[in-house]
C-alpha cells in the first residue's frame, strides 16, 4: 500500500492524544466521585451493564477517525483492473509486402478483417487507438471508445513504401502519453522514423519503473515483415518499457511470400497493383516478418510474441489476445471504501451511546 500524501498520516497522531485525555478523564472522575456510605444502595441504583459497554461509544469514534486520517492521506493499493478500463493501441504494417498473396487474398485484406471483428468484439468500455505504418508511423484514430471512425479508418487501408516498427511503438506510445498522465510521451522527432538517426535529439528518459510494474494501456502490433528504416525496433521497446508500455507483437504471414498483388484500393497512389517480387523493401528478407527481433520487443516490454502464419491463426490470436490481457497492474485509491468505513464507524458509535449509555426511564 502507498500514500499520495503521506504527511497527512501525521493527523492520525491525534487519536492516542484524544484516547489519553479520555483515559485520564475516567480517572479524574473516579478521584472526585462522592463516597456513598452504602455501596448496595448505589449498585441497586445504576443500571446492570459491562464495563466495556460504557467506553465502546468513544472507541468506535476514534476508531472512524482513524480510518478518515488514513483516507485523508489518499491511500492506494496495487490491483488488477480489467482492460476494459484501459486502453489498446493497434499498430498495424501497411508496407507493400502486406499485398503478398501467401495468405489469401492478401494479407493486408485478411489482417483487415481480423482487426474489424476484434474492434468490433471488445467492451464498449475499451478505448481503441489505430497507428498506421509504412515508410512512416502516423496516428489515424487517438484512443476512442467510438467503433465507427476506427471501422471507417481500417476498411480504407492503403500501402506505402518502407518498414518502420520501432518508429510505430514510439507513435504508440506517445498515443497512450495522451490519456495517460503517467506515461511520458517520447517525443515527435524520434517517433518519426527518420533515416538521420544522429540528427535527432535523445528521448529524455523517466526514472525505471518498478518491476512488474505496467501502465493499464497496451500495444498490439501487427507486422509482416523488418524494419526498414528509422529507430531500431528494440531500441524503441526499451523507451516503452522504461514507461511501463507493453508491446504484444504479431508476426503475419508465411515464410514463403508469394506474388504481391494490391487492390486498386490498397495500392492508392503507389503505382500499379502489382509490386513485383521485391515489394519496394530490397529484397525478400523484408517479406518475412522478423520473429527474434519481434521476440525481444516483447521481452523487453513485459508482452508476449504470436505467430500467425494464416488469415485463420490471426483471427484465433486477436480472439485470444484479451485473454492474456485480460487485467493490468494498477494503483486504485481506496480513500472512498475508508470514507464508508468511517461513516459505519459513527453510525456504530452513535447506536452504542443510545442504546448501552443511556439510563432506563
Amino acid at each position: 500500500m502507498g500514500f499520495q500524501w503521506p504527511l497527512v498520516l501525521l493527523g492520525l497522531l491525534a487519536v492516542p492524544a484524544l484516547a489519553g485525555a479520555y483515559v485520564w478523564q475516567l480517572r479524574r472522575r473516579r478521584r472526585r466521585a462522592v463516597r456513598y456510605s452504602s455501596v448496595a444502595l448505589i449498585r441497586a441504583a445504576a443500571p446492570r451493564r459491562a464495563a466495556w459497554k460504557r467506553h465502546a461509544p468513544f472507541a468506535l469514534l476514534l476508531a472512524a477517525l482513524a480510518v478518515l486520517g488514513t483516507a485523508a492521506a489518499r491511500p492506494q493499493i496495487s490491483a488488477d483492473v480489467p482492460v476494459s478500463r484501459s486502453a489498446i493501441i493497434l499498430a498495424l504494417d501497411v508496407s507493400g509486402s502486406m499485398c503478398s498473396t501467401d495468405v489469401e487474398p492478401n494479407r493486408l485484406s485478411a489482417a483487415q478483417a481480423a482487426v474489424r471483428e476484434f474492434v468490433r468484439a471488445q467492451d464498449s468500455e475499451t478505448s481503441i487507438g489505430l497507428v498506421l505504418f509504412s515508410g512512416f508511423a502516423q496516428v489515424a484514430v487517438a484512443p476512442t471508445t467510438d467503433r465507427e471512425p476506427l471501422t471507417r479508418a481500417i476498411d480504407a487501408l492503403t500501402t506505402g513504401r518502407g518498414t518502420t516498427i520501432g518508429a510505430a511503438i514510439l507513435k504508440s506510445v506517445d498515443a497512450i502519453a495522451e490519456i495517460n498522465a503517467a506515461v511520458e510521451p517520447v517525443g515527435a522527432t524520434a517517433a518519426l522514423g527518420n533515416d538521420d538517426r544522429d540528427e535527432a535529439p535523445p528521448s529524455s528518459r523517466p526514472p525505471l519503473r518498478q518491476e512488474g510494474e505496467f501502465a493499464p494501456e497496451i500495444v498490439v502490433l501487427l507486422t509482416d515483415g523488418a524494419n526498414t528504416s528509422g529507430i531500431e525496433p528494440v531500441e524503441a521497446a526499451r523507451m516503452a518499457g522504461d514507461r511501463g508500455v507493453r508491446v504484444y507483437p504479431i508476426g503475419f504471414g508465411t515464410r514463403d511470400p508469394a506474388a504481391m498483388v494490391c487492390t486498386p484500393s490498397q495500392a492508392a497512389g503507389q503505382g500499379p497493383a502489382g509490386w513485383g517480387a521485391g515489394g519496394g523493401a530490397g529484397g525478400r528478407s523484408f517479406l518475412v516478418a522478423d520473429e527474434p527481433t519481434l521476440r525481444e520487443v516483447a521481452e523487453v516490454t513485459g508482452g508476449e510474441y504470436f505467430a500467425a502464419d494464416d488469415a485463420d491463426r490471426l483471427q484465433a490470436v486477436l480472439r485470444d489476445l484479451p485473454r492474456t490481457i485480460a487485467t493490468q497492474q494498477r494503483d486504485v485509491e481506496i480513500s472512498v471504501g475508508l470514507v464508508g468505513l468511517a461513516i459505519l464507524l459513527v453510525g456504530a458509535g452513535v447506536w452504542t451511546a443510545a442504546r448501552w449509555t443511556a439510563f432506563p426511564s
